[in-house]
């Protein structure tokens, strides 16, 4: 048996909201997205590089508000290209961390915590 990375599944409600943070924000891509008829839930999948993530608007899913840790190896270059997207409703700054890590968390507009980290450990 071989198990490989999970891919969380986040609860948004606003699509044009989820894609201005996720795609022009943080710069993930869209792979694919789904609807079961034209005016139905949207299911949709980001990557970017090898962190994946499923959004969905389906009440069923998932709960809002949940948390999740990203691997960042560069991480305050990453926090210096989004802070130069100057985007309104996040402004992010590292933080280190007793037990190790270099951590960058933001907020969603639905209530997703996303920290990307980097262990300050490993060169």
């Amino acid at each position: 048996m071989s198990l490989s990375g999970a891919i969380p599944i986040l609860r948004i409600f606003d699509e044009a909201r989820a894609r201005e943070f996720y795609l022009d924000f943080l710069g993930f891509h869209l792979d694919w997205e789904h609807r079961f008829d034209r005016d139905f839930p949207l299911y949709l999948q980001i990557s970017l590089d090898q962190c994946v993530l499923h959004l969905t608007e389906h009440h069923g899913d998932c709960c809002p508000g949940s948390a999740i840790r990203i691997p960042c190896d560069h991480l305050h270059h990453y926090c210096e290209q989004l802070n130069a997207r100057n985007y309104a409703y996040a402004h992010p700054g590292i933080e280190k961390m007793p037990w190790g890590t270099s951590d960058m968390a933001i907020t969603d507009p639905f209530g997703n915590r996303l920290v990307f980290t980097r262990n300050d450990e490993v060169s």
